[in-house]
């Protein structure tokens, strides 16, 4: 899918390309990034190179978070068409965590399918022990709406999740 380059006060969000994969094996070989993601670690850039190539068969928008001050690629996200709900998810650096970037990007992602594409009813959910996760979805002004759960691709953990939605007339932020 052609992806646009979106900006906020602190990212360029922008296509990821085969060119990231070393950088992108930063968070994603790192187990405290991945503990609740639906992948399982990577062990080695050849599988990201993998993961990037595979993108480009999918229908979601998938995003590279790059730190506009220093260039720095330091997570991804994607935001698709899911069952009538534009859901989306993110993963970032462990170094970044706890920045407010996670949130920034999100939004940008939820500001772009309401602009272009019409976007008016979005979804996304995490593990229950994830909470920093949750606290993102409620920034962007999503709200509890039941239990759920999921796993791993490779089904070598389940996890019980919280499921967060919003109609855009309920989103608590400026779009």
């Amino acid at each position: 899918m052609n992806e646009p380059v979106l900006q906020t006060k602190r990212l360029i969000l922008r296509p990821l390309t085969a060119d990231d994969a070393e950088t992108a094996y930063l968070w994603l070989s790192d187990e405290r990034v991945t503990k609740y993601m639906p992948y399982t670690t990577y062990t080695s850039i050849s599988d990201v190179r993998d993961w990037l190539d595979s993108l480009k068969e999918e229908d979601n928008f998938h995003f590279g978070f790059v730190l506009k001050e220093n260039g720095v690629l330091i997570g991804s996200g994607d935001i698709g068409l899911n069952k009538g709900f534009w859901d989306f998810g993110y993963n970032i650096r462990y170094d970044y965590w706890n920045q407010g970037l996670t949130t920034e990007a999100a939004k940008a992602m939820i500001k772009y399918a309401y602009d272009c594409h019409g976007a008016r009813d979005f979804s996304s959910n995490h593990a229950i022990d994830n909470e920093a996760s949750g606290k993102v979805m409620e920034k962007c002004g999503l709200q509890f709406y039941k239990y759920g759960e999921y796993r791993k691709f490779d089904g070598s953990a389940v996890f019980r999740s919280k499921l967060y939605q919003a109609h855009f007339e309920e989103l608590r932020f400026t779009l």
